[in-house]
């Protein structure tokens, strides 16, 4: 490297070691293109019809698709968002996370904070067992990063519940060699993030930020922490689509970014190819689950890999076709997102441009800006909507704590309301279309690790309402800075009232994630 550009790099920020770059971007003190450069899909080889066949199959499946930015060649060539959903909005990641807490353990790696070889009991020598065994003493951060700690079941759930999510997950039995077996684990993605708070002083938001966040323009990123302050590591990140791809562009230039090595280029290797095999190999022409696990990336078929999420969170890295797809949905068959993937976009890349089609790429543009959610369309009006509009309903003795609940209805919108110890609560709904709002009602927003009932959170909601019949009133609540949506469905009889609460995690996983709200049963 010359003597000037060592000068130049040292001005910007930006530390030198060996062969490699390591990354310091003080804020300020370098300043990147903050956004992705645009193209055709055509000029960039790909085909608008293929686009727009995807968008209709998409339309026609059980898919409910929030946003989608797809890259080629190191441009946009097609984005999307579906009403209510926005470009400017973050969404939760859930497991996406993962991949971005590898990452910052990466840049940790390359300033010489820590090693993969580690072992995970020398950094937390206060919070060890009275006896540690064989397997945990030699448990190491790469067991950690390629899920294979030795553990015979996820952990995840029982960690969460306790007020020391480290010691409780070190606790934990580890019946099987480390190294042996890949089982899926989100605490150990919590344990890469407690070990580089550990070893840095900073969470993985704080770490990140200069290193990542800033120099590829990802801004407003949040990100849930455990009772002790510690980022949670494998869920609980927020981001745009947009900065999805980004952060999946950085990895197809191996780590370079407008020419700059950002995340070392061996790192970037070492973190996306095979480490251990998940699922079961005779899959592996059908299934994206059986291609092998590597640092908190999938691998996935057409010799690509990803990053996912619960639900339908992704950032798929399509080496092979300069590529880079990034998803937020909500899907109860992550699967059969992938699929229509590998059908219509995957064939529609060639080597070269195509010739321009006007008419295609008008289709396609007028599609892109006519996405929506569109609530179901029910009866606007029941001989009942004047009967319950602006009355009360007493509640019976439940476990929630409600006291009432109450319906003010006009032509165009119904609010239901609703009390209890913890205060009062709305939500404003339009007849057969949503209206944008906010709510704090008790036991929101939905999630897979599910907030405490009495834990209110300001939700952001486009809310819309409509008879199903003359005595049942369903309420469709769009979480839309979420996955997740809500039903509450509110069934007449008489001058009683019965309250039902059903939210989309505990539909896709009623075995799984139990909904906390009760059925709520009033008299006028």
């Amino acid at each position: 490297m010359s003597i000037t550009r060592r000068i130049f790099l040292r001005n910007a920020g930006i530390a030198t070691a060996g062969a490699g770059l390591l990354p310091l971007f003080p804020p300020g003190s370098f300043n990147f293109q903050q956004t992705l450069p645009k193209s055709s899909p055509e000029a960039q080889g790909v085909s608008s019809l293929a686009i727009l066949n995807f968008l209709q199959a998409l339309e026609n499946s059980k898919h409910e698709f929030h946003g989608f930015v797809l890259l080629r060649n190191g441009h946009i060539i097609s984005q999307g968002w579906w009403s209510p959903y926005r470009p400017d909005l973050n969404h939760s990641l859930y497991s996406m996370s993962k991949s971005f807490t590898s990452t910052a353990l990466g840049f940790a790696v390359a300033e010489g904070h820590l090693k993969v070889d580690d072992k995970v009991v020398s950094f937390f020598p206060d919070e060890l067992p009275e006896s540690v065994s064989e397997n945990l003493a030699a448990m190491t951060v790469k067991h950690l990063l390629t899920m294979s700690v030795g553990h015979a079941t996820d952990t995840t759930w029982e960690m969460v519940q306790a007020e020391n999510w480290v010691e409780k997950f070190l606790s934990f039995p580890v019946e099987k060699a480390p190294g042996s077996e890949f089982l899926y684990n989100s605490g150990a993605t919590y344990m890469q993030s407690a070990i580089l708070e550990k070893t840095t002083g900073k969470t993985a938001l704080e770490w990140l930020t200069p290193r990542l966040f800033k120099p590829l323009g990802i801004e407003g990123a949040t990100w849930d922490v455990c009772p002790k302050g510690i980022n949670t590591g494998g869920w609980g990140l927020r981001l745009k689509t947009e900065d999805l791809a980004k952060f999946g562009q950085l990895y197809l230039q191996n780590g370079k970014w407008e020419g700059f090595q950002i995340l070392p280029a061996g790192w970037v290797e070492e973190a996306t190819t095979f480490k251990i095999q998940n699922g079961r190999p005779e899959d592996a022409e059908i299934s994206d689950w059986a291609q092998g696990y590597c640092y908190q990336f999938w691998r996935s078929r057409h010799n690509s890999y990803r990053g996912d999420g619960a639900f339908g969170q992704y950032t798929l890295v399509m080496p092979e076709q300069n590529a880079v797809l990034a998803i937020h949905s909500e899907t109860p068959d992550m699967q059969g997102e992938l699929d229509l993937v590998w059908e219509h976009l995957l064939p529609a890349m060639q080597d070269q441009p195509l010739p321009p089609n006007a008419r295609n790429e008008l289709a396609l543009q007028m599609k892109l800006r006519n996405l929506a959610i569109v609530p179901p369309k029910r009866q606007r009006q029941s001989a009942l909507s004047q009967t319950i509009s602006g009355k009360t309903f007493t509640v019976d003795e439940n476990e929630n704590g409600v006291e009432w609940v109450r319906f003010d209805v006009t032509s165009s919108a119904i609010l239901l309301s609703m009390k209890s110890h913890l205060g009062e609560f709305s939500i404003d709904a339009g007849i057969n279309e949503f209206r944008k709002g906010e709510t704090r009602m008790p036991g929101t927003p939905p999630d897979l690790f599910p907030i405490p009932y009495d834990k209110l959170t300001v939700s952001k909601v486009m809310a819309s309402a409509g008879w199903e019949d003359d005595k049942t009133l369903i309420f469709l609540v769009q979480f839309y800075e979420t996955a997740h949506h809500d039903t509450i469905t509110c069934r007449f009889e008489g001058d009683s009232v019965e309250v039902t609460f059903l939210n989309s995690v505990s539909k896709m996983l009623p075995g799984m994630v139990k909904e906390k709200r009760v059925p709520l049963t009033g008299k006028m």
